[in-house]
């Protein structure tokens, strides 16, 4: 039975804790494979990260071959098969996106070269972190050792969030949702693309029949669902964040002719600038490789969105250029 590597930076946070357990079970990479999980952390919360190491032993998992824990990001990285930049500096009070963006900068710059330098050579990266999309720009810029179509960012909560609400609108089972995509940046510019989603085979526009909710409710609604989780419960979604987490990785290592949504360089595809990096649809070719779909169409409301959620993106790609 072989041993996958699995690195996950920022381990002792809300997501680390709903994440690792599900990961050890073996719900990502199947029961045909033991998982070593290195664990990565700042110093301060280098204890509370040994907790819930001792919590993983404790669940005594028959997958779960060995916990590193650690605040050496070389030693976490060491021949990982995949690194999962889960950690990031959150936005303060009063911060501002370009100070955010800055700090970010910093600690993926520093990710990006150790995982250059030390992961294992089948790597793949998938950055959580926020600003997911330009985290993820900048630690791919910092990694000559891999191509670019090794980092994706994670788009699926987003993907579930608006299959999600498009089942119970229209009172349907969320398996009978298809060919959802998120296109552009992790924000409330994102655009749910409604216009291509299929419900049980048919347009998801004729199902639901009802323009001005798809346009004026349904698509805030997907963007700021985040926020709304926050107000309600007062933390935010690490349930459903360590989740799409999963799914992102289980699509992405599954081939399958299923779109899924993940953040990716752009190469000009639908509009989005050279070199920023911008959700769009998918498909697994094969384990950790992807084909982008090219060829959805989109009228003059779905281009709108898409110029505004890439604007969003060139603005951030400028603020953090003296990391690219």
């Amino acid at each position: 039975m072989s041993t996958i590597r699995i690195a996950v930076t920022g381990a002792a946070g809300q997501i680390g804790y709903s994440l690792l357990p599900r990961i050890a079970a073996g719900e990502m990479f199947g029961s045909e494979s033991k998982i070593s999980l290195q664990l990565l952390e700042i110093p301060p919360a280098l204890e509370a990260l040994k907790g819930v190491a001792m919590e993983l032993q404790d669940c005594s998992f028959p997958l779960l071959e060995e916990v590193i824990v650690t605040s050496n990001p070389d030693e976490a990285f060491s021949d990982a098969n995949l690194c999962l930049l889960v950690g990031s500096k959150p936005r303060g009070p009063g911060m501002e996106r370009s100070d955010l963006l800055r700090d970010n900068g910093k600690i993926f710059v520093g990710q990006g070269k150790s995982i250059s330098e030390n992961a294992a050579d089948d790597c793949r990266i998938v950055v959580v972190g926020n600003p997911c999309n330009t985290n993820c720009m900048i630690a791919a810029a910092q990694s000559p050792r891999f191509s670019s179509d090794r980092f994706t960012a994670m788009t699926r909560l987003d993907q579930n969030r608006a299959v999600s609400m498009l089942a119970v609108k229209a009172s349907v089972d969320v398996t009978e949702v298809s060919q959802m995509a998120i296109f552009g940046n992790h924000s409330p510019t994102m655009f749910p693309d409604y216009s291509n989603t299929l419900i049980s085979g048919k347009p998801a526009s004729e199902i639901i029949n009802d323009d001005n909710w798809l346009k004026m409710e349904y698509i805030p609604a997907v963007g700021k669902r985040g926020a709304a989780i926050i107000k309600a419960r007062g933390l935010s979604s690490a349930a459903s964040a360590a989740n799409a987490l999963i799914n992102h990785v289980q699509s992405l290592y599954t081939v399958s002719k299923k779109i899924h949504s993940i953040v990716v360089c752009s190469d000009g595809q639908y509009g989005f600038a050279q070199g920023v990096w911008a959700g769009m649809p998918v498909r697994t070719t094969s384990p950790g490789n992807y084909e982008i779909i090219d060829n959805f169409e989109h009228d003059d409301f779905a281009k709108a969105a898409l110029v505004k959620t890439n604007d969003e993106l060139v603005s951030e790609r400028k603020m953090v250029s003296e990391y690219l």
